[in-house]
């Protein structure tokens, strides 16, 4: 017999009238739906993943006397008559028509299929079928009648389909499965071949799921569940069915969730075993030294996410812990005070940022706060040139160089550190775990620091970050001002620009944000542009406007900003390159356009560059009649709150993890039935069993066994076996 591991393409020899070009066909299309490059990788394990998208319930079998008009139902009939007629049609073309007429003991019914000649050889006088759809009555025929109906041969095969004589109804008078086209197949014979799958498969592997866990909540066997999530039984309710959380969903989402989890605790379990090879202390002397480059009197917040940062440097064990805090929050506070206390105690700095524009601008920041110190501070940037990479890198493995902030150049492995103490890296979503890994991997397992200013739901964070311990800050520096964002249309630009006049006269200065993506950069470039030289000649004539984007050299976009940040232009044209890092406190509005095209934690970053100052600042979205209703309750919904974590949330909803994130870059697994945002308590669920399987029986056979399957179907969470 067959298995969840026989290629697809082997399955004509065990599955009746399944041929073996059919066979292929089907292991081409799954090929092409799942991402594989050779046929052989296609299982039938791939097969069964490919769920209904959704279901119909036609097993409620109604009497004729009991249809009414417009009614979607399933009528079991006797045919009495069935044939072809032509009809023509008024532009003159002749169609084909077959139609059957047929009854039950309450009455009788019309049937019609438009161009469908071939089924004078499935329908026959004396049969019993049952047929399926939206039924209208008739005044021509005095009887109900229905249009290319869903139908089920009860009395004899159905050869036309292949599906043979079954046991049980497929098409009709049950809870039937409906499937998204595969290639060339459609929902019906693909329903009809899953049936004689999931029917004659018995081999589905190991039990790996706790019977505690099944039992607790009544969850099927692995085999049970993969044939009631294609042809869902009546004792679930069917609503459950449609929401994707019945008891067979729910059992199949659980084994993602579990294996993720084994995955993430033993990569955890190993990292807290090594014994890094620093050693930190924190005397009156670092103290000092900290106490003398704060610009302010830290919150009770950062007080209290410096306390557990230093406490896990100081432990033998490497620190892998993600800060979390809101857009101004002072997360580069927080973990300037982390870098002195390694640089206090002799080791190296590397601070990994996405963009060479935040790199540039933590570098100033950094270089700004440590000025009274004497740390040598560079960039490591792609765009330095060969000569100036290879002698800085020379000096950072002689170790001349105590901090260096770069983007992904610092993963390199020519980039060699003579004694790396910790890693920052700063808007963790946009990197993947490899290269958080591979720059660790730099250092004799130095401290980790992992910060974001995106707020991450907990169920993103429980599988992006389920490694990481989590620090959050939830406290604003005094001063900063709740910020009013409002939504306005066209008809009001002239009022906004009066506003922002006012606001330049008053000393404040304002972003104009324009969306820049890769599908339209360079369009989107050039309307930038192209508004900015409006603005400066047409609008504010009186004015100094600046214009700041990613194609700009380094020196450039340092120049624009340092200009701003000197007050010395008022209004700053920019496209989303100043969405994180930019501290500019006189900046008191933006104005966002077309805002539909950012996702709302990117608004939701954007927004955060005002406000940092003590005047009130205000936050405008442009919106266009074009715009979708659901655009519009979007940019409506964003504008009502400022709390990130309630953003994060709508955001994760509506676009997903794929697009918050960027699935691929982000470490974040793709789950085949789980939904992190429908099903978290399922993932919360399997969490903790997990985590408590593990805890209890560490060194088992059952856990080594675990802990492999984990390996093979979450190879990115890296899993240490034990």
């Amino acid at each position: 017999m067959f298995s969840l591991t026989t290629p697809i393409t082997e399955l004509a020899s065990f599955i009746p009238r399944l041929g073996p070009k059919t066979a292929h066909k089907l292991a081409v299309e799954i090929c092409t739906a799942v991402g594989y490059s050779h046929l052989s990788q296609a299982t039938v394990e791939d097969l069964l993943f490919y769920l209904p998208f959704r279901y119909e319930d036609r097993s409620n079998l109604l009497r004729i006397r009991d249809v009414v008009d417009g009614l979607k139902a399933s009528l079991e009939i006797v045919v009495q008559t069935a044939g072809n007629y032509p009809i023509r049609t008024k532009s003159g073309k002749t169609l084909s028509i077959f139609e059957i007429g047929g009854r039950d003991a309450t009455g009788q019914v019309r049937a019609f299929w438009w161009n469908q000649p071939f089924l004078a050889n499935t329908f026959a006088q004396g049969q019993r079928v049952i047929l399926f759809g939206e039924w209208k009555y008739s005044n021509r025929y005095s009887c109900f009648q229905i249009e290319n109906a869903e139908y089920e041969i009860l009395s004899e095969a159905d050869e036309e389909e292949g599906e043979g004589d079954e046991t049980m109804t497929i098409h009709t008078g049950r809870r039937v499965p409906v499937y998204r086209k595969l290639g060339a197949f459609k929902t019906r014979p693909l329903r009809a071949f899953m049936y004689r799958l999931t029917s004659m498969l018995t081999d589905v592997g190991e039990e790996f799921l706790p019977a505690e866990l099944l039992a607790r909540y009544g969850l099927p066997s692995r085999l049970e569940a993969f044939r009631q999530v294609h042809f869902p039984e009546t004792a679930a309710p069917f609503e459950l069915y449609l929401r994707g959380r019945s008891p067979a969903h729910a059992r199949l989402a659980m084994e993602e969730f579990f294996l993720l989890s084994v995955a993430l605790f033993s990569r955890r379990s190993a990292r807290d075993q090594a014994v890094k090879g620093t050693a930190i202390e924190v005397n009156d002397r670092i103290r000092q030294v900290i106490r003398g480059v704060l610009p302010f009197k830290p919150t009770n917040a950062q007080k209290r996410v410096i306390k557990e940062i230093v406490t896990d440097m100081m432990s033998p064990h490497a620190m892998h812990r993600l800060l979390q805090g809101d857009v101004g929050a002072g997360k580069t506070m927080v973990a300037v005070q982390a870098m002195i206390v390694a640089i206090e105690n002799g080791y190296q700095v590397a601070l990994m940022a996405p963009t060479e524009i935040l790199v540039e601008q933590h570098t100033l920041t950094i270089r700004r706060m440590l000025g009274t110190t004497a740390y040598r501070i560079a960039a490591l940037t792609g765009s330095l040139k060969p000569k100036e990479k290879q002698e800085l890198r020379a000096s950072i493995a002689a170790g001349e160089i105590d901090m260096v902030v770069g983007t992904q150049a610092l993963v390199q492995e020519s980039t060699v550190f003579a004694r790396l103490g910790l890693v920052v890296i700063d808007e963790q979503h946009r990197f993947g775990v490899i290269q958080r890994t591979a720059l660790a991997e730099r250092g004799l397992q130095p401290d980790v620091l992992v910060m974001t200013a995106t707020p991450i739901p907990r169920s993103l964070a429980m599988t992006a970050y389920g490694d990481l311990d989590v620090s959050i800050l939830d406290e604003l520096p005094p001063g900063r001002q709740p910020i009013r964002t409002v939504v306005r249309t066209e008809s009001e630009r002239q009022k906004i620009y009066d506003f922002i006049r006012q606001e330049a006269r008053a000393g404040r200065q304002t972003y104009i944000v324009f969306p820049l993506v890769e599908e339209s950069e360079k369009m989107d470039l050039k309307a930038a542009t192209q508004a900015a030289e409006n603005l400066q000649h047409f609008i504010f004539t009186d004015l100094k406007i600046g214009l700041l984007h990613g194609k700009m050299k380094p020196a450039e976009k340092e120049a624009v900003m340092a200009a701003f940040v000197a007050g010395e232009c008022q209004v700053l044209v920019s496209t989303t390159v100043i969405e994180v890092g930019v501290d500019v406190p006189n900046a008191t509005i933006m104005l966002i356009e077309h805002p539909e095209r950012f996702g709302l934690a990117q608004l939701h970053q954007l927004r955060g560059r005002i406000g940092r100052g003590t005047a009130k600042s205000y936050c405008i979205l442009m919106d266009s009649p074009k715009n979708s209703p659901e655009a519009k309750d979007r940019l409506k919904l964003f504008a009502s709150t400022q709390d990130g974590f309630v953003i994060a949330e709508k955001d994760l909803e509506i676009r997903g993890p794929g697009e918050v994130f960027g699935t691929r870059q982000s470490g974040i697994p793709i789950f085949r039935v789980g939904n992190l945002v429908r099903d978290r308590d399922w993932l919360e669920i399997a969490r903790e069993i997990a985590y408590k399987l593990l805890s209890e029986r560490s060194r088992t056979r059952e856990t080594a066994r675990l802990m492999e399957l984990a390996q093979a179907r979450y190879p990115q969470a890296e899993v240490q076996l034990h």
